[in-house]
């Protein structure tokens, strides 16, 4: 999230509660490293700073308005607090802040100290707590002693048996590990495994170029280390979550980065110590004595001064803050340069890559070559095997929410339904018609809470019911006041609550507590359809709430009149398409589209990455920029679809790249009216063919060389 200035936000703080620590860890950032400013710190955070803080934080919150904001207690060992003072610390965030956002409250914690006064307090306020432990006794103990030399580890057992309880269970956010390459990578990832942890999350040791890792310069230890627990976690079926693993699963394919030492997400982190000062990351004090340092205290600077500093924003710069090695570096968008602290040196300070450079590359490059299937597929070869594909991935999306929400009273009726359809030969081509909807699949995707997925999983029933005109009663608690029903349009609720849909004889009518409708009623706008002489429809989708899958924003529901004049550009622009690009209704860069979604005026043509069966046109977009741009849309989405669905080359590799190049390339020397141009166009898409079948070959799956094939192919016809 970004303010008004297009800087990044401050989303999350981690407030030191208490300055010294029960355990005597060796290699402790806090009191082991550089940075020694703790020793001048008082031991607990005082009630002054704890207001200031909430004061603070609330001003920001007001000014920036974050859906949510999550505050981690911290320490030292935030459990010598007591009970108590960690109370009036939550009660007070809470007042502050409750009114205004979601306050996300969190404790990370040795455990050593945790009993059921701690919890009660955690349980109150909804605390979630993440654990350290190191895995199994011996390798925990070579490390996390107390400060008589003794094992820390049954009593974080003991603190981990009590959040296995019931009533404390919710509470649990997982455990976290430091990576020691002289622990045996099986027996600690077994030991916690073994826990049932809701999250593992590996941590590598914080380390520097002026003070290197254990291992360092000895081939790769950590990756080796840490694709042996891949391995191990994979043969076990991802059984919880891994952040570190689930972080490059995600950037590979092009999602977000899931934690700040990975990926180029920009850091939106704020520390205040014990003394209400200011301070960057955590991870700096591994750096050199005062690098977190801001000189800012909570009494005399805001929040939003804070992410102004000149070290915050440095952390907020993505590619164009990382050294030149990393920027050239063909994993740079799941490695991100390593954690920032890692990257220091005396020499040239953060302005290198990571310490551990040379790990992560072999990490990603070898959990993309785990994840790469290579064999051919059939939704390369035909445009209809590529469109069911799209499907099967809604059904699994589906069928993976109803593992999560089996047993629900309104689910159930619903998942009974759906497998009806499935199984009938017209009603099955009536849900798919349902589940190929461009904007069902990344709405599923975004909320990862399968309950949260409910109110659209119940809508797409009945409009699939509707489609198919079987028979039903569906009901659930809508908390917002439309319900879009997938391909055909939306209800308008008087309030969120309780709402039921009754399907029959192809109709449908729904009521509230208070209030009932049908299709004809004037609560009821269906969704307007082109339908071109080729016979072909067009969905004009301006209503899906989650339709915004564009760079650019998208428009309100239209009114009648724009709709009229929007669809009037498109049949414009689909006769000409058709009568100078026949070609995109055949051949393998056919027009893929079955939706199109009114962007805001002046925002051309986009495509959607996440949606590559939708496209996005400005309501003023003229009919010949339509015929213009549409081409090389449908070149692009062809590859954006083929790679949601199947693997074209190793994940991370240049050769992704080479072939939107080549592609992008091709469309253009197809298209262009200008010979020369067109000639330009030609070299450049032999220089990536030639890449392509050269030094990248190796990074090509069958699928990709397949692609390769055609466009080869293509080049000859056009170069003639």
């Amino acid at each position: 999230m970004t303010d008004s200035h297009g800087r990044q936000t401050i989303q999350q703080l981690v407030l030191k509660v208490h300055s010294r620590c029960d355990l005597a860890c060796d290699h402790c950032y806090v009191y082991e490293h550089a940075d020694q400013s703790w020793r001048a710190r008082p031991t607990v955070i005082t009630e002054d700073v704890v207001g200031q803080v909430a004061r603070r934080l609330a001003d920001y919150v007001t000014d920036t308005s974050p859906e949510s904001v999550t505050v981690i207690l911290h320490g030292g060992e935030p459990l010598l607090a007591g009970p108590a003072r960690l109370r009036d610390v939550c009660a007070e965030l809470t007042s502050a802040l409750t009114p205004l956002t979601t306050l996300d409250l969190r404790i990370h914690t040795n455990g050593v100290q945790l009993g059921r006064p701690h919890l009660e307090v955690f349980r109150e306020f909804g605390v979630k707590i993440g654990i350290s432990l190191d895995g199994d006794r011996v390798s925990n103990d070579r490390h996390r002693l107390d400060r008589r030399g003794r094992s820390s580890y049954d009593r974080v057992l003991r603190a981990i048996d009590l959040l296995g309880l019931p009533e404390y269970r919710h509470l649990y956010q997982g455990l976290l590990c430091t990576v020691d390459v002289a622990n045996d990578p099986i027996a600690v990832h077994d030991a916690l495994t073994a826990l049932e942890p809701p999250r593992i999350d590996y941590l590598l040791p914080h380390s520097t170029w002026a003070a290197p890792p254990p291992g360092h310069g000895e081939g790769t230890p950590y990756a080796d280390w840490l694709l042996r627990v891949f391995d191990r976690w994979e043969e076990q079926g991802r059984p919880m979550p891994v952040r570190t693993f689930d972080s490059v699963l995600s950037t590979l394919r092009g999602g977000p980065s899931l934690t700040e030492a990975l990926g180029l997400t920009p850091s939106d982190l704020a520390v205040v110590e014990t003394d209400g000062s200011f301070e960057q990351a955590d991870s700096l004090k591994t750096a050199y004595d005062g690098a977190p340092a801001t000189g800012y205290d909570v009494f005399r600077h805001s929040f939003a001064e804070f992410a102004d500093h000149p070290g915050v924003r440095a952390r907020q710069q993505g590619v164009n803050g990382l050294s030149e090695t990393c920027r050239a570096c063909p994993v740079v968008e799941s490695c991100g340069g390593g954690l920032y602290a890692h990257r220091y040196s005396d020499e040239r300070g953060f302005d290198n890559p990571s310490v551990f450079c040379t790990d992560l590359r072999a990490l990603i490059e070898g959990v993309a070559e785990r994840i790469t299937e290579h064999a051919l597929a059939p939704s390369v070869t035909g445009i209809e095997e590529l469109r069911r594909a799209q499907t099967e991935l809604s059904r699994l999306l589906v069928a993976d929410a109803h593992r999560h929400l089996a047993g629900h009273p309104d689910w159930d009726p619903a998942w009974e339904l759906l497998l009806g359809l499935d199984t009938g030969e017209t009603s099955g081509v009536s849900l798919d018609a349902v589940l190929s909807h461009p904007y069902l699949r990344p709405s599923l995707l975004r909320t990862t809470d399968a309950r949260g997925r409910l109110p659209r999983l119940m809508a797409t029933a009945v409009a699939a019911s509707v489609r198919a005109g079987v028979e039903t009663t569906l009901g659930w608690d809508e908390p917002d006041t439309e319900v879009y029903l997938p391909t055909l349009g939306t209800v308008r609720l008087p309030r969120p609550g309780r709402v039921e849909f009754t399907v029959a004889e192809g109709d449908f009518r729904w009521r509230t507590s208070e209030h009932g409708g049908s299709r004809s009623s004037a609560r009821w706008r269906p969704l307007e359809r082109l339908r071109p002489a080729d016979g072909r429809t067009l969905l004009i989708d301006d209503a899906d709430p989650y339709r915004d899958r564009y760079p650019t924003p998208v428009t309100a529901p239209l009114s009648p009149s724009d709709l009229t004049l929007f669809g009037k550009r498109l049949r414009t622009a689909h006769d000409v398409l058709d009568e100078r690009h026949p070609g995109l209704r055949d051949g393998s860069h056919v027009l893929f589209a079955t939706t199109v979604t009114p962007l805001r005026a002046g925002c051309g043509l986009e495509l959607s990455a996440s949606a590559p069966d939708a496209l996005g046109l400005a309501v003023d977009v003229e009919p010949e920029e339509i015929v213009r741009e549409l081409p090389l849309l449908a070149r692009r989405a062809r590859l954006a679809a083929l790679r949601q669905v199947a693997d074209l080359h190793v994940p991370g590799t240049r050769a992704g790249r080479l072939l939107d190049e080549a592609s992008a390339s091709l469309g253009r020397a197809a298209t262009g009216p200008d010979r020369f141009a067109a000639g330009e166009e030609l070299r450049r898409a032999r220089h990536a063919l030639d890449l392509l079948a050269g030094p990248s070959a190796g990074e090509l799956t069958e699928n990709g060389t397949y692609v390769v094939q055609e466009l080869q192919e293509e080049w000859v016809a056009l170069h003639g």
